[in-house]
């Protein structure tokens, strides 16, 4: 067994010969937990000598949620914000949204839903990151943490008027009422 496989630690990036690029999530004594880009967690012996290591994040004794997060944080970083495929409603599909001005000596402007629909993703994306950030924040107090996650549900709450767009449900911004 590489003793370079048995020593890696929950943030180490790895490439498996079927399962392509992944990093180790939670350690046993005989295996790993990998999260795969396309096919999510598999479970990896730690004598797989298939494994082929990008990145080594050294073991620690105990890691701490906070610890985990922090982890999978720099991971979604490392991978250029790979973000959750969130689809369009049918009806929207290859739709213009047209923005007219009340003044008829104005021109009016054309956005393909599609594009107009991705920004609005993008932004409830980075509203998460913005929680996720608060939440792991070690130099705010809780109560700071509470008011800014009341701003955020609010924010959210303000853009529920874009739910129409989405094709699911679940991928529907939720304010104060929808948690």
């Amino acid at each position: 067994m590489d003793t370079a496989v048995a020593a890696l630690g929950i943030g180490s990036r790895v490439k498996h010969p079927s399962f392509g690029v992944g990093v180790v999530i939670k350690i046993y004594k005989m295996a790993y937990d990998v999260c795969f880009v396309q096919y999510g967690i598999k479970q990896v012996g730690k004598n797989f000598d298939g494994l082929e290591i990008i990145e080594v994040i050294e073991q620690e004794a105990a890691v701490t949620y906070t610890e985990a997060e922090k982890s999978l944080i720099k991971i979604l970083k490392n991978f250029n914000g790979i973000n959750e495929t969130v689809a369009l409603g049918d009806k929207w599909k290859d739709g213009t949204m047209i923005l007219k001005p009340a003044d008829d000596g104005l021109k009016s402007k054309e956005i393909p839903i599609d594009q107009f629909f991705h920004k609005i993703v993008m932004v409830r994306d980075r509203i998460r990151v913005m929680e996720q950030r608060i939440n792991a924040s070690k130099v705010m107090t809780d109560e700071n943490k509470v008011n800014l996650q009341q701003y955020l549900t609010r924010i959210y709450g303000s853009l529920t008027t874009f739910n129409v767009l989405f094709k699911y449900k679940d991928d529907h911004f939720k304010g104060e009422g929808g948690k």
